[in-house]
């Protein structure tokens, strides 16, 4: 007797080949769909991560630039607000300081422009002097051109995730004003 019978029965079939590379395309494709779904999540994440970094930067120069509000006139409606700010504590010099909304972009000029928060729909800047009003100085006598509101608050509406507006709120109390020497 020949053992070729035997010879025969030693290797894979088409089909068991076929099934194996079907099982592996499979796992193949479910892989990729796996890595795709976690780049996608990361990539999601990231922008959020961007855009809280850019709303806290934000959120955190117009506080500082408040907090030194130097002696000068505040003045402000609707989407704009200037005032003269120093930095007493690194001898710096009192800078003019003006942040408005261009082109949906909430911009700080002091002297040159910087693009704080991209996105923005729509801003808001309220003064409280016993109650809230939308501009400042209330009138244009000299005394009300001196005085300061106890509070500066931005409205700030911007496209949240997927679109949809998000409104910021921040309120910001000033330091007492220095009185300033008057000339005998």
């Amino acid at each position: 007797m020949t053992q070729q019978g035997e010879a025969g029965d030693s290797g894979f079939t088409l089909i068991e080949l076929m099934i194996s590379l079907g099982l592996f395309a499979l796992i193949a494709v479910a892989g990729l769909a796996l890595v795709d779904g976690i780049l996608r999540v990361n990539g999601r994440t990231e922008a959020r991560l961007d855009r809280l970094a850019a709303l806290q930067r934000t959120m955190f120069v117009l506080t500082s630039d408040l907090d030194q509000v130097a002696s000068g006139r505040i003045e402000g409606r609707g989407d704009r607000l200037s005032f003269t700010r120093s930095a007493p504590g690194t001898g710096g010099l009192a800078t003019p300081v003006r942040y408005a909304v261009a082109g949906g972009v909430l911009v700080r000029a002091a002297p040159a422009p910087q693009l704080l928060l991209p996105g923005v729909v729509s801003a808001r800047w309220r003064f409280w002097d016993g109650g809230w009003r939308d501009r400042w100085p209330l009138d244009d006598s000299d005394e009300a051109k001196t005085r300061w509101p106890r509070a500066i608050a931005l409205d700030v509406q911007t496209a949240g995730p997927g679109g949809t507006p998000v409104t910021l709120h921040r309120v910001v109390t000033l330091p007492a004003r220095a009185q300033e020497p008057q000339v005998q």
